[in-house]
């Protein structure tokens, strides 16, 4: 059986408010110039949080800088896509691990994730790989971690870097129509409308 690999912001969780809110905070503490939502999410493909915060501030932050952001997460409201719940309850009853590769830091994606309810056998973060996405190496790391070759996952993501990931492993690719980052134009094995689309994909009924 396929094993699905996921994004987390825009698929399996809505961050479009937390995350940018807590990046526009932490500018403010640190002394950064004005930033708004949109300047936050136009910086996402530079990689983690650790490199999107230096970015947007303007000048080398220190490890104690840095944690600004992470305080900033505390006890926010993220909520979860619907569909998702039951789709990961499914793939668990099938045998199959969850697995989530995004391009957050494995901190910040783990605070992300426990204020959504979702616990991962497997978590990828940004911080973990050399280059980050559309680069194969965060799927490269699962399929390694997993004991399996890359074309045993699917990548399932909502952004063009999430699907090129996938392409460039040699994994086959499902984009997240419900993400909002979808691109229709952006290449795909598969698009799925809601969560569920998924489990006939890889054999999971």
């Amino acid at each position: 059986m396929i094993i699905p690999v996921w994004d987390m912001d825009g698929t399996l969780i809505d961050s479009t408010e937390a995350v940018p809110r807590a990046f526009v905070q932490a500018v403010a503490v640190l002394g950064g110039p004005p930033v708004t939502p949109a300047d936050v999410v136009g910086s996402y493909w530079r990689g983690t949080n650790e490199v999107i915060l230096t970015h947007l501030v303007g000048r080398p932050l220190s490890p104690a800088e840095q944690e600004i952001y992470f305080r900033q997460l505390d006890d926010v409201s993220v909520p979860v896509y619907p569909g998702i719940l039951d789709t990961l309850c499914a793939l668990h009853a099938a045998g199959l691990p969850l697995v989530v590769f995004t391009g957050a830091s494995t901190r910040a994606a783990t605070l992300l994730l426990h204020a959504a309810g979702i616990t991962c056998d497997l978590l990828i973060g940004g911080d973990q790989i050399r280059a980050p996405k559309p680069a194969p190496d965060g799927m490269l790391l699962a399929a390694d971690r997993l004991g399996v070759t890359p074309d045993r996952l699917i990548m399932v993501g909502d952004s063009p870097l999430d699907l090129g990931s996938a392409t460039a492993a040699g994994s086959r690719s499902a984009a997240a129509a419900w993400g909002h980052m979808h691109d229709p134009a952006a290449p795909a094995d598969h698009t799925l409308a809601a969560p569920g689309d998924l489990l006939p994909i890889i054999g999971c009924r």
